[in-house]
């Protein structure tokens, strides 16, 4: 049985191409695209069909706001046998056009998938800014969270790795709702509580691409994780 792994950058950009070589050393086939950071991503734009033709095993792993598509992609495609999320959200969220319109950041189907929206009037309190109070008083401010949640309960199996220093996202708390939402199906959490955003696996690099804003954490605490989740993210692969 061979086993296909799709891996979904986050919001810098750029592909996690160094993740992709330490998983290839480990004998499995891998995809990291570059994908638009924009409104409206069709999910069925990753390749999962170019894996699925030489693979008996699909997994999606994704950082960030790829973990939202790999949350996704493992809850609408059937395909998909197991899901590893980096900084998770446990929400579609907005995003926001070059017109300063929002609307949703993902599409399945063809139809926008329903989202929460950034509270307009939330301002940054900090140089450089952390964005966890915009996610928490956007869901205060919310009229329609549940639409918005992923439906996580229709993934087969999922693993989250978050940092409780994340500045970006409250990715703890993410993991945590996901958890509770799923019950008692198979879903194991790696958390580090120094670990900021960015997590870094055993033969990685730190990533440094991407906006200006706060992350949390420290290299040694990330890598910390990092050395942690990966024999759970070596699990996971096995099946």
């Amino acid at each position: 049985m061979t086993t296909g792994i799709l891996i979904l950058h986050g919001s810098s950009g750029t592909p996690d191409l160094d993740r992709a070589r330490i998983l290839r050393d480990e004998g499995y086939d891998v995809l990291a695209p570059a994908w638009p950071v924009r409104a409206e991503v069709p999910l069925e734009s990753f390749p999962l069909d170019e894996l699925a033709e030489r693979n008996d095993r699909l997994v999606v792993m994704g950082s960030s706001w790829g973990a939202e598509a790999a949350l996704l992609l493992g809850a609408l495609d059937e395909r998909v046998n197991a899901v590893v999320g980096f900084a998770p959200s446990a929400y579609v969220w907005a995003r926001v056009d070059d017109d300063g319109h929002q609307r949703s950041a993902w599409t399945w189907q063809g139809e926008p998938l329903p989202f929460v929206p950034f509270d307009p009037d939330w301002k940054a309190d900090a140089d450089p800014p952390s964005y966890t109070g915009m996610y928490w008083q956007s869901l205060r401010k919310c009229d329609d969270v549940e639409s918005a949640e992923i439906p996580v309960e229709r993934i087969r199996d999922v693993l989250l790795i978050a940092g409780g220093d994340d500045k970006v996202w409250p990715s703890v708390a993410f993991a945590a709702e996901i958890g509770r939402r799923r019950g008692a199906l198979p879903t194991r959490q790696v958390v580090g509580e120094a670990a900021g955003h960015r997590v870094v696996l055993p033969g990685e690099l730190p990533k440094n691409a991407g906006q200006r804003m706060a992350r949390g954490g420290t290299e040694a605490a990330d890598r910390e994780l990092g050395a942690r989740a990966w024999p759970e993210i070596l699990a996971v692969l096995a099946g």
